[in-house]
């Protein structure tokens, strides 16, 4: 077991790469599909508030997903300052971060160390939840992972990695749209108070949500373009007819 986590293993063919790379494009922009697989985009999502909060000393109460893919994570402390700034950045940002982490493993070869570090990720997170459905979500999450790190052989394995980085790479921008489509829609109706995290971080710091929401995107395209050189495969065998 060692071995194989501390070992490498090889990319899948490039064509296959190549094909992971846009089911999970088509994932994220197939409105009924991207339903469903946005949930682990809100995992990662309040993994990350969650994370921040404790390594910037704030107390966690918990985190709550909810079957319309929102999620709330509750940690108290300071209502100002650097720790609740950096607590509620790091929503948004973490889900491209993380596809690029794991575009970095897979393109050093990590592909077991991967699947691994992203059961330990959910692992972490279970012991976070505080609703039924929240950790049903990360469990049926979880049981995916392991059943594909445990049981399919390396092809299915190279397959499956890529596929989750690649789709948590396109997954960066598509929430962050969304976020400033609701917030024009609250701001339009004149609503009183914008709960998103751009709208909090505005509060905290003075800067516009706007400004937020701008930062949130150039996070997810620069991890997307920077996880899309280290994924790309390489074509230099392919021979023209």
């Amino acid at each position: 077991m060692l071995d194989r986590l501390t070992g490498t293993q090889p990319a899948p063919p490039w064509w296959l790469v190549v094909l992971v790379a846009a089911l999970a494009l088509g994932t994220v922009l197939h409105s009924r599909t991207w339903r469903l697989a946005r949930n682990v985009v809100t995992i990662a999502h309040e993994g990350g508030h969650a994370l921040v909060a404790l390594l910037t000393g704030r107390k966690l109460d918990g985190i709550k997903l909810h079957s319309d893919t929102s999620g709330v994570t509750v940690s108290r402390g300071k209502p100002h300052g650097p720790g609740m700034v950096l607590t509620a950045l790091a929503g948004y940002v973490t889900p491209p971060l993380l596809g690029l982490l794991f575009a970095a493993l897979l393109a050093a070869g990590r592909i077991t160390l991967m699947l691994w570090l992203s059961l330990a990720l959910l692992g972490a997170i279970l012991v976070m939840i505080r609703n039924v459905y929240g950790a049903l979500s990360v469990l049926a999450t979880g049981a995916v992972v392991l059943a594909v790190s445990w049981l399919a052989g390396p092809n299915l394995q190279a397959v499956f990695a890529y596929l989750a980085a690649w789709f948590l790479l396109f997954a960066g921008a598509r929430p962050v749209i969304e976020l400033q489509r609701t917030r024009k829609q609250q701001m339009r109706a004149r609503s009183m108070y914008l709960s998103s995290d751009a709208d909090q971080l505005a509060h905290l710091t003075g800067v516009p949500g706007l400004a937020w929401v701008s930062l949130f995107f150039a996070v997810a395209l620069g991890a997307l373009l920077a996880g899309g050189l280290l994924l790309a495969p390489d074509t230099s065998s392919i021979t023209l007819l």
